[in-house]
């Protein structure tokens, strides 16, 4: 199981990274285009949909850690056995909405076939694919979290940095 954990991880760390280098050098390319007086029409597009994509695959990574937003002063203060059973719910319902709404999404990339970009001309279910990577991160990584508090190899709470 470490294994598997260890890929996907580094497989939505490589995607976010590749999203992130791609996003940088079209805005760099946008901003060079603009002071030289002719910017490439594509590159505010593209932008957009490299933003797309790296909030698909880190949404599943902050999920993961405990980045993603979470308001944990009234559950951390109860008595012990209470917060990690509301984490475990948590981890529960955040997978479980995850794996309902995944078919949607699936429909939503479908849809996309028909319709093309604008500046790129590239289709519209690449771009409409992001919504059913960053719900099918949540997935995978709410599961592995669920089984990781079941199993005893964590406790849900979220990871902490020399920083925090």
């Amino acid at each position: 199981m470490a294994g598997f954990i260890t890929i996907i991880t580094f497989l939505a760390r490589l995607g976010a990274g590749v999203a992130f280098a791609v996003l940088m050098a079209s805005v760099l390319l946008q901003v060079v285009g603009r002071v030289s007086g002719s910017s490439p029409v594509w590159t505010e597009e593209l932008t957009r949909y490299a933003l797309l994509y790296m909030i698909a695959f880190g949404a599943g990574l902050a999920f993961r850690t405990g980045d993603l937003v979470n308001v944990d002063v009234i559950s951390e203060a109860l008595p012990p056995p209470l917060p990690r059973l509301l984490r475990l719910f948590a981890a529960m319902c955040t997978a479980a909405l995850a794996l309902y709404l995944l078919p949607q999404a699936w429909r939503y990339v479908a849809i996309g076939k028909m319709q093309t970009a604008p500046a790129l001309g590239i289709r519209m279910d690449f771009v409409h694919f992001t919504v059913w990577l960053m719900l099918a991160g949540l997935a995978v990584f709410g599961l592995l979290r669920v089984l990781g508090m079941l199993a005893g190899t964590e406790d849900g709470k979220p990871e902490r940095t020399e920083e925090a």
